[in-house]
């Protein structure tokens, strides 16, 4: 078993990352990183950087590098004596190349899932933007329709998830995917798991995990 164990996990926007990611981290005492989730909070936040991204995220368009690898090398350096699963990033090979660099990684775990499962689970998502809670019409839905379940406020959809803004995402998505996962195949670290739903991929990523790291308990269930 590795003392500390560096992964990252990649997939198409709406692939079920930040599903997998959670229940990895409550299985396993690793520290979530989420490049999605950062880049939300200088958004909501209003901050130059967030204000920046916003204006390619509106057009379907990736973020550029410059902009990405400052902010998540920043958060990796706060996790510098722990476990960690970066979610979200790399996007680019040059992104990939940058952090293998300067915080070489473990393993790369792709998920695989048809896009048309994944165009038609996002446009039904929405989401309350204070607290970054997610909601799925179809197997997630608020008790009362369009409003968040602990405080009551109403849920939005972003503007990149809706349908053309997601087809889009999706396209740009699979252009700059090859070259990421060609340099961790290269590096012997890209380990890939299939499925039309998170229920389906996670006991293959479970198992996987457990050749490196104890979970905190022994039941796969989450």
């Amino acid at each position: 078993m590795l003392k500390n164990f560096r992964a990252l996990i990649l997939g198409a926007p709406g692939s079920g990352k930040g599903t997998i990611s959670s229940r990895i981290v409550r299985k396993f005492e690793m520290k979530h990183i989420s490049s999605g989730d950062i880049l939300r909070h200088h958004i909501m936040n209003k901050t130059p950087l967030g204000l920046d991204a916003k204006k390619y995220m509106d057009k379907g368009q990736l973020v550029p590098d410059e902009v990405m690898v400052g902010v998540v090398l920043s958060e990796i350096s706060k996790c510098a004596n722990s476990s960690w699963l970066l979610d979200g990033f790399p996007r680019t090979r040059k992104q990939a190349e940058v952090l293998f660099k300067e915080a070489p990684v473990d393993a790369a775990m792709n998920l695989v899932v048809p896009f048309e499962i994944i165009i038609d689970r996002i446009q039904k998502r929405w989401v309350h933007l204070p607290s970054g809670r997610v909601y799925n019409i179809d197997f997630n839905a608020p008790k009362v329709p369009g409003l968040d379940d602990v405080t009551g406020e109403k849920l939005v959809q972003r503007d990149d998830d809706k349908p053309e803004s997601v087809q889009k995402r999706l396209e740009v998505y699979s252009k700059t995917l090859g070259p990421v996962l060609d340099f961790y195949k290269e590096a012997g670290i890209l380990e890939e798991f299939s499925g039309r739903t998170s229920d389906e991929i996670w006991p293959s990523v479970y198992k996987y995990l457990t050749n490196y790291m104890t979970p905190i308990t022994q039941d796969i269930k989450v």
